[in-house]
């Protein structure tokens, strides 16, 4: 049914877990999409040629659009209202219903960071906190395997038990962490941001914040900071 609906070129929208309804469907094999945080790690595992965007309200891909949480499911419908009727019926609606009038997708589902798992106190804790407190630096495989007392290939064996994920996707997942965190709390400049958590420059915080976020770090700091 969702195939065929598909194919006449229906718009097909989720709220958060019924992200794997689609997901079975086959038709988010190659896109980006999002769910609850409590379901993205597990997306990832079952529907690895998923792009899972995590710590986002929504996703927009044109004709499949997908949500967080189900308050997540309210901005999406209210993100489709001000496409194809515009901001001022979408307003009227975001009253009616008492809620923000606009929330970019790329905002975040204002989780905190993962709770530190037993490897964090194990024998790659130090390297982790190491790697966390000089994210300006470039980290190579080989200085990160000689510090931790491994080989490259246990190195990367262990890390990946421990993480879930490879070191560079691990430190991108954290450059990008920290950078959100300078963006909401600091008025700090986005060329120093960049600088600070090792992209280099803003070009590149750019690329990498748009294709895991879904938005800009500028947009993303104007919706977002807490800085007074």
């Amino acid at each position: 049914m969702l195939l065929s609906a598909h194919k006449r070129g229906a718009r097909i929208l989720t709220i958060c877990s019924g992200v794997y309804v689609l997901a079975a469907s086959g038709l988010l094999t190659g896109k980006r999409a999002t769910t609850h945080w409590k379901y993205t790690d597990h997306v990832k595992t079952a529907y690895p040629d998923i792009q899972v965007v995590p710590d986002v309200l929504y996703v927009d891909e044109g004709q499949i659009l997908t949500s967080a949480g189900s308050a997540a499911g309210i901005d999406l419908c209210l993100h489709l209202i001000r496409r194809d009727f515009g901001p001022v019926a979408a307003n009227k609606v975001a009253r009616r219903l008492v809620v923000p009038p606009h929330r970019d997708g790329g905002q975040a589902q204002f989780i905190e960071r993962s709770v530190p798992t037993d490897y964090e106190s194990g024998r790659l804790g130090p390297l982790l906190d190491h790697m966390r407190e000089n994210l300006h630096q470039e980290h190579r495989i080989p200085d990160l395997a000689r510090r931790a007392g491994m080989s490259e290939r246990t190195f990367l064996r262990r890390f990946s038990e421990a993480t879930g994920m490879t070191p560079a996707k691990w430190l991108l997942h954290v450059r990008l962490c920290e950078a959100r965190d300078h963006l909401e709390t600091s008025d700090v400049s986005i060329e120093r941001i960049a600088e600070h958590t090792g992209f280099g420059t803003p070009t590149n915080l750019r690329h990498h914040f748009r294709e895991q976020m879904g938005t800009t770090p500028t947009a993303y700091r104007q919706t977002f900071s807490r800085a007074s």
